[in-house]
């Protein structure tokens, strides 16, 4: 299928897996950061069974994110091919600005405001469907709360049941992270590359190259494939930010955390929310953190971030939109 495809759809097809490249280097610190801080596994073996698990995520957990994504954020009429184009080169370069400077910010954050700005400046404002949006939006603004809540109180639980444990109960919690982190990697590849996979399946249904809105195998492939392939080269800056300068994390808070994380994840995966994978683990480590002790966290370093959460939509929407002037400008 792929080498049937015309020039600019094989243009198409590499950024956006690209995008999802870029995705899992960005998002490799996700599931590995905690697990390595505290030495549970080595970081080479860590981003390799990392990237194992993203890659068989997308054929265990279906393609309910790439339907939300395909389908439902902006009008069928408005995703040509030069919008859905400027829409994943925006999403790609706030990932390599926040990349460069080490903030873990939310590809899926991206991708929406790539999105939404490209179709806007195309195609006017009512381009965007905002039932679909809603519910983006709601996915990506109330994982974070849930992921900051669910770590504090499985911390608060854990700590409860090992009380008078001894030290060696450490042991158990870097054992644990194996199906944590496994889990974790699991979900993320599950929910993210879904999301580049709807964006291709949009176009190619655009085109005239598929008859309704249905995600190829080759598609569900790629992008795995893609994903897998960054992960398992991984992005050190963000790893270092999420394993240590929110705080010293130990056995438990990696163990916690990332068990938060994956059930939020996963289950927004089935139900086709698309949530970002970098503010639920971020959240959990910080609610695991809170609920050891508060003044723990370095609560600067959780600003930064936020800061950089609350511009991406409308940054890399400018991004989008400046991206698809520039491709009508080349007579795309």
């Amino acid at each position: 299928m792929l080498l049937g495809l015309s020039p600019f759809m094989l243009i198409f097809v590499a950024t956006a897996l690209l995008f999802d490249f870029l995705n899992g280097f960005h998002d490799s610190a996700n599931a590995v950061a905690t697990m390595i801080s505290s030495r549970a596994m080595g970081p080479r073996k860590a981003l390799i069974l990392n990237a194992v698990a993203n890659f068989i995520g997308p054929f265990l957990f279906g393609v309910a994110v790439a339907e939300t994504i395909g389908h439902e954020v902006i009008a069928e009429s408005a995703a040509s091919y030069t919008v859905i184009l400027a829409a994943l080169v925006g999403a790609i370069l706030w990932n390599i600005f926040t990349w460069l400077m080490g903030i873990p910010s939310s590809s899926s954050h991206a991708l929406i405001g790539g999105l939404v700005g490209a179709a806007i400046i195309g195609n006017g404002f009512e381009a965007i469907l905002l039932p679909g949006l809603e519910k983006v939006l709601l996915a990506l603004l109330l994982s974070p709360i849930i992921g900051m809540f669910s770590g504090f109180l499985l911390m608060k639980i854990t700590l409860f049941l090992a009380r008078g444990a001894t030290p060696r109960i450490n042991h158990f919690f870097k054992h644990a992270q194996i199906v944590t982190a496994t889990t974790l990697a699991l979900s993320h590849g599950a929910n993210d590359a879904q999301k580049t996979m709807g964006m291709i399946t949009m176009v190619l249904l655009v085109e005239g190259i598929l008859p309704h809105f249905v995600v190829p195998t080759w598609v569900i492939a790629a992008c795995a494939g893609a994903m897998s392939l960054g992960t398992a080269l991984g992005g050190w800056k963000i790893i270092r930010t999420l394993g240590s300068k929110f705080y010293k994390v130990r056995p438990v808070h990696s163990f916690t955390s990332q068990l938060a994380s994956a059930g939020i994840i996963l289950g927004a995966a089935i139900f086709g929310g698309p949530v970002s994978t970098t503010q639920v683990v971020s959240t959990s480590i910080l609610g695991a953190g809170s609920a050891d002790r508060v003044n723990k966290v370095r609560w600067g370093v959780v600003k930064e971030i936020m800061v950089a959460w609350l511009l991406t939509i409308p940054a890399s929407g400018l991004f989008g939109a400046l991206v698809y002037l520039g491709l009508k400008y080349i007579g795309l």
